[in-house]
């Protein structure tokens, strides 16, 4: 597996590193602990020791003969600073080399990612947003903090992402290099950054009354799949989930929604200035015409008969926006969960929506019961990408993020001052 390198700098969050590197530790990877002197105020020595199985690396004085300023660096797979402080940020920013770590951050030549916390007003001060974005223009993954209870009674954006969340950006980090060796380099770790992306994830619920709905099975996982590529990839990502049940990728705003028209309002302001616009998430066709204040009760022997009509239609509506001028230029990427029937089997279908779609692209998945249903409920997917030009890419079924990068490689292609 991977060897790692976690920096940790002095701040409060500096004991949840330890579960960081449970995680990192339990899925197989090599942790070398590069702590400041100010972490090991927080969490000593021995304890980062037992939990890594190796010893500490503190300062470029011991074992002098190895030069452990460049060799750490040098040998890294990855670097991930968590908790990442307001002044390690300055520092890695501008090339500063005083103690250890930084001088590790200057050597290593594989993914680095950055897990920020500190109190509000320190992220949100124009020197850290300067700081970051230089950082991140070079190439580095800085995630958003997390938004919640801070030191003391004080609450807001600066605290340290979960454990799990920074473990799944590494994890992330570290599949999209193995992917570059493969292809010799085809395309640079944070091809995306500079750029915001929507995307959206999971099923919309059209309600009956206040206990059901008309639903379907979206579990949500791949537009959190394209949300989580996105990030490890560089860009900026508002993401609109509706009903999903999974922890938020870190660095992603979040939007929940529940129906089609909650869906359809959020993603019409968000597209506005955006570059990408993916529809990953399961709108529903139609709602009930009325939606019952109490609960639905059964009545003798007949069932109630239910008049539906349809929802708004997203991803049209977004295409005649962007035709209209409202949005700018976004490209607009939509999914399809299709099923073959008598009139027409899955391609033909979908080929058949793309072209009254209009958007730009259309990824296609059989969905069902059957032999080759993909997508709904589950970690992998498969499907063929359409494009306006009549190409079409076939993926093959694995991990919901491969979908994801091809999906991203190919609204790449599609940005005129990206192309190429």
């Amino acid at each position: 597996m991977a060897e790692i390198v976690l920096g940790v700098t002095g701040g409060i969050a500096a004991y949840k590193a330890c579960e960081l590197l449970r995680r990192l530790r339990e899925a197989g990877h090599g942790v070398t602990v590069v702590p400041t002197e100010a972490a090991l105020r927080f969490v000593g020595a021995p304890t980062w020791e037992a939990l890594s199985g190796r010893p500490v690396r503190r300062d470029v004085w011991s074992d002098a003969a190895d030069v452990p300023h460049v060799r750490i660096g040098r040998e890294a797979d990855l670097v991930v600073v968590a908790p990442a402080t307001a002044d390690l940020l300055a520092r890695a920013a501008h090339g500063l080399a005083d103690d250890l770590l930084t001088n590790v951050l200057l050597t290593a030549r594989c993914p680095v990612v950055f897990a920020p916390a500190m109190h509000t007003e320190m992220w949100e001060h124009p020197a850290t947003r300067a700081n970051v974005a230089t950082l991140r223009a070079r190439g580095v993954q800085v995630l958003d903090p997390a938004v919640g209870r801070l030191t003391g009674a004080d609450s807001g954006p600066g605290r340290l992402p979960e454990p799990e969340q920074i473990a799944e950006a590494c994890r992330r980090a570290l599949a999209r290099a193995a992917t570059d060796v493969v292809t010799s380099g085809a395309r640079p770790l944070q091809d995306l950054a500079g750029l915001r992306v929507v995307v959206t994830a999971g099923g919309t619920r059209e309600h009956l009354d206040p206990v059901r709905f008309l639903g379907n099975r979206s579990s949500g996982r791949q537009g959190w799949a394209l949300a989580t590529t996105a990030l490890a990839r560089g860009a900026e990502v508002d993401l609109v989930a509706a009903n999903v049940a999974l922890p938020p990728p870190a660095g992603a705003r979040v939007v929940p929604v529940r129906s089609a028209a909650d869906l359809h309002a959020a993603v019409l302001g968000l597209a506005r200035g955006a570059d990408v616009v993916v529809m990953a998430a399961a709108v529903a066709d139609f709602r009930p015409v009325r939606t019952e204040q109490a609960k639905i009760k059964k009545s003798g022997t007949a069932a109630p008969t239910i008049e539906l009509e349809q929802t708004e239609d997203v991803l049209a509506g977004l295409v005649a926006a962007r035709a209209a001028g409202e949005l700018g230029a976004p490209v607009i990427v939509g999914f399809a969960a299709e099923t073959g029937d008598a009139e027409a089997d899955v391609l033909t279908h979908g080929r058949a929506k793309l072209a009254r779609k209009g958007c730009d692209l259309l990824v296609v998945n059989e969905v069902g019961d059957g032999p080759r249903s993909t997508g709904f409920e589950s970690a992998d997917n498969a499907g063929v990408v359409l494009a306006r030009d009549g190409s079409e890419q076939v993926v093959a079924p694995g991990p919901k993020e491969a979908l994801a990068d091809v999906v991203w490689d190919r609204a790449l292609a599609l940005l005129p001052d990206r192309a190429g």
